[in-house]
């Protein structure tokens, strides 16, 4: 039976499986490997951070995701289909390990936050 998102581990278990998702997925992983050139030992704890952040208020993550996703649009455009295909990857695998309030609350905030993010980008 799945559980909720409750804490940092569940948080760490879900930003590991879906950005390993990510790094193969043939319509999204060229702006992370090719475009951003991520380090991922950087990265995925700064995710971590960031979702812990925007879903139990930790003040742990002090980035912009904004200017970073400007900047990658300025190198190669972001396009909706992009946004979106994220969203559905993201929403998969919280809907593969969690089951609850706060998996319901993190996929919208990914929605709310990547429509930010679009809107910003295609101004």
């Amino acid at each position: 039976m799945k559980t909720d998102i409750k804490d940092r581990a569940d948080i760490e278990q879900l930003v590991a499986i879906f950005y390993g998702k990510i790094k193969e997925d043939a319509s999204i992983s060229y702006f992370f490997n090719e475009v951003a050139k991520v380090n991922w030992d950087e990265h995925l704890p700064k995710m971590c951070d960031f979702f812990e952040n925007i879903l139990f208020f930790s003040g742990n993550y002090d980035g912009n995701p904004m200017v970073a996703h400007e900047d990658l649009h300025k190198k190669s455009e972001v396009k909706g289909e992009h946004f979106n295909h994220w969203n559905a990857l993201f929403d998969a695998t919280v809907d593969e390990l969690f089951e609850g309030k706060k998996a319901e609350e993190i996929k919208q905030r990914s929605v709310n936050i990547a429509a930010a993010m679009m809107q910003k980008a295609h101004r």
